[in-house]
């Protein structure tokens, strides 16, 4: 019996500290966020819609982090990090519209080909990704090797 409340008693400070590792990534990400948007908050009045993409962007990615943090030390680690790469590939492509970027503003258009841009960011995306891959192997290989007595 001493041994359970000595368990559950080692899963909540496992939990608490947990609990503070993901505030602590959440609320550096945050920061980050803000200072970063202090330097693109004048797009925001050229672009319609702009700060609503990126608040959208940074609250799903700041769930990611901190579920992934809350997940760490499991196999589950992994498939939130695999999410969160795979989901910023999905919404800058869908962001981007493809690559091709238009607007017209007081009888100029303005089209912008960001396609070179897009692919360099999804490749670098896509090793995040294998890496991940890779490490989610290597944890399930550790846990499955079988130990020397």
């Amino acid at each position: 019996m001493v041994k359970v409340g000595n368990s559950s008693r080692s899963f909540a400070k496992t939990l608490a500290v947990k609990a503070v590792k993901a505030a602590a990534k959440g609320v550096v990400f945050y920061l980050v966020y803000l200072v970063a948007w202090m330097f693109i908050a004048p797009f925001s009045e050229v672009i319609p819609g702009f700060q609503e993409v990126i608040e959208s962007f940074v609250m799903v990615y700041l769930v990611l982090i901190i579920v992934g943090e809350f997940a760490s030390g499991s196999i589950f680690q992994y498939f939130f990090s695999a999410a969160r790469i795979l989901f910023v590939i999905g919404y800058m492509m869908y962001t981007l519209n493809g690559g091709v970027f238009g607007m017209t503003v007081e009888n100029v258009s303005l089209m912008v080909d960001l396609r070179l841009f897009m692919l360099i960011a999804i490749v670098l995306s896509l090793l995040g990704l294998a890496k991940t891959m890779l490490q989610a192997i290597s944890y399930m290989s550790e846990k499955a090797e079988p130990r020397l007595i």
